[in-house]
């Protein structure tokens, strides 16, 4: 049915119209402005399980009160699926055949499913089975729908006016690496190998059967001029904790290993590492290394970028779901990955 008002009436009605949408404008801050979308309700983000089987807590308005993120709802409980908005999968569990997905369920229209994976491709087995399942990836991949790295580089509150001191370095101890998950076929144990034969290299971990515990492991690094960031497989992006951690907030020099340095370059300041692939030889490498070593102030050039700086890890599960809130409204509406072994191993 049409209803027809009079013109006094068209305007009464188009005044409060606009009184309303200029209480909204006005009156709620520009930051805060939400779309549509997100005015009216929160992004419902359902994990389908823990990963690694360790579950935190939801209590609460987790990504508002932890990590300034609004409008977003976390929750773990499989009851609410009909109403999520993504169900959020970890790779490591369906990989292991511990978890599986819910195809018996019917899939509200609209829901959007996400793998999520902080492994390389070299770790995550073949992925066929899921072609067709997945519409969005989270991953450490820049390419990824939502970009999962294992640390950044955030700028300092206070302007970069506190400075960095550089943790005391023990004269015996150039360089150390830690390691458990040893191969002989890795590239990191060729230059490995290699590189012990021209300069001292102190070796902790499962495999020399030294370990560090959580509360062992920076100190002792932190007493070592260079740490050996070596990733264990070669794969674009793939830049972990060895570099944010073991490194960065250790307070050495890391001399990476991994992808190009272009990849790296997109995380870190371009003089805060030395890169293997920059020499010829694995002499040349320990010549600089020897050389940085003996020159203090050249040695302090890798950590000018502290001033301005501070590192942060992102290890709780929790902040990377907020993150799909974050980016929910930018992410394509129909995306399906048809072939996710493909794009995993690119």
């Amino acid at each position: 049915m049409t209803v027809c008002l009079p013109n006094q009436g068209k305007a009464v009605l188009l005044l409060i119209l606009s009184t309303s949408f200029l209480f909204q404008w006005v009156l709620v801050p520009q930051g805060e402005r939400a779309t549509p979308r997100t005015w009216h309700r929160n992004i419902s983000v359902l994990l389908w399980y823990w990963p690694f089987g360790k579950p935190q807590s939801l209590d609460g308005d987790v990504c508002w009160d932890r990590f300034a993120v609004r409008g977003c709802r976390l929750t773990d409980e499989r009851s609410r699926f009909p109403e999520a908005d993504v169900v959020v999968f970890h790779h490591h569990e369906l990989k292991t055949r511990r978890q599986r997905l819910p195809r018996h369920l019917a899939r509200p229209t609209g829901q959007k499913w996400l793998w999520m994976t902080l492994e390389s491709p070299a770790s995550n087995g073949n992925l066929s089975a899921y072609d067709g399942a997945f519409n969005w990836t989270m991953t450490y991949r820049r390419d990824a729908d939502v970009f999962l790295p294992y640390g950044e580089l955030a700028p300092k509150k206070d302007g970069g006016s506190g400075g960095y001191v550089i943790p005391k370095k023990d004269a015996g101890l150039l360089a150390c690496w830690v390691v458990s998950n040893f191969r002989p076929r890795h590239k990191r144990t060729q230059v490995y190998q290699s590189l012990r034969k021209l300069i001292p290299v102190e070796v902790y971990g499962r495999w020399p059967r030294k370990p560090l515990s959580a509360q062992e492991l920076l100190p002792a690094i932190s007493r070592c001029r260079f740490y050996l960031a070596f990733e264990n497989s070669l794969f674009a992006d793939y830049i972990t904790e060895k570099l944010w951690r073991n490194s960065f907030l250790a307070g050495t020099v890391p001399v990476v290993l991994g992808p190009p340095r272009s990849d790296y370059e997109a995380a870190a300041p371009p003089s805060s590492f030395i890169h293997v692939d920059d020499f010829n030889s694995t002499e040349a490498l320990a010549a600089l290394l020897r050389r940085l070593a003996s020159d203090e102030k050249a040695y302090a050039s890798y950590f000018e970028w502290r001033r301005d700086y501070d590192v942060r890890l992102l290890a709780d599960w929790r902040e990377r779901l907020c993150r799909v809130c974050e980016l929910y409204d930018r992410l394509p509406a129909r995306k399906v990955y048809h072939h996710l072994d493909a794009w995993n191993r690119k």
